[in-house]
């Protein structure tokens, strides 16, 4: 026997007509069970109303584990999927492309101060490229004016990558 899974929408008009206090109770059971639960019900109780505060000190998390990351570079690159597994949590809790943008350009710019510039590791380098190639697509389904503004950021991260890295061809990358 299984239990059925029931549809998103079918168990929001069921949370409707529950009272307070058994809604408070199924939250905290649900937040028992799974790290990541609780870890988003920690951010929307009183990390969400500033999401500002919340990036600058997802960035400082970041660039405190790059400036920690080891010389090897099968080592290195393990830290650098960390970092974007971490990065990629909080942007889903948070929700936000734009914010999810700001991070991305963070981690590179951070890639580019601490990653070791003439390893031939093709992992190292895929990480770089790939990121770069998520930030352009996020980049295209933003709103025209959040466009522009993340336009430039990333134009000069393109500039500084191929200024910075002999193996990084920014006209590759343009928007």
């Amino acid at each position: 026997m299984s239990t059925t899974t029931y549809g998103l929408q079918h168990i929001k008009k069921e949370i409707q007509h529950l009272p307070h206090e058994q809604l408070a109770e199924l939250l905290l059971r649900l937040a028992r069970y799974k790290k990541e639960n609780k870890e988003l019900l920690a951010y929307l109780l009183f990390e969400a109303y500033d999401e500002a505060a919340f990036i600058e000190k997802v960035k400082a998390e970041a660039g405190f584990m790059f400036s920690q990351l080891p010389a090897l570079s099968y080592h290195a690159a393990k830290g650098m999927r960390k970092i974007l597994r971490l990065i990629t949590k909080y942007t889903k809790f948070m929700g936000s492309k734009a914010a999810e943008i700001e991070l991305l350009l963070n981690f590179c710019d951070n890639y580019l101060e601490y990653a070791d510039r003439r390893t031939s590791y093709k992992p190292i380098r895929l990480i770089l490229i790939r990121q770069v190639e998520k930030i352009r697509t996020l980049i295209s389904k933003l709103h025209e004016d959040l466009q522009f503004d993340h336009a430039e950021s990333y134009n000069t991260l393109l500039a500084n990558a191929e200024s910075k890295l002999a193996w990084f061809k920014k006209n590759d990358y343009l928007l």
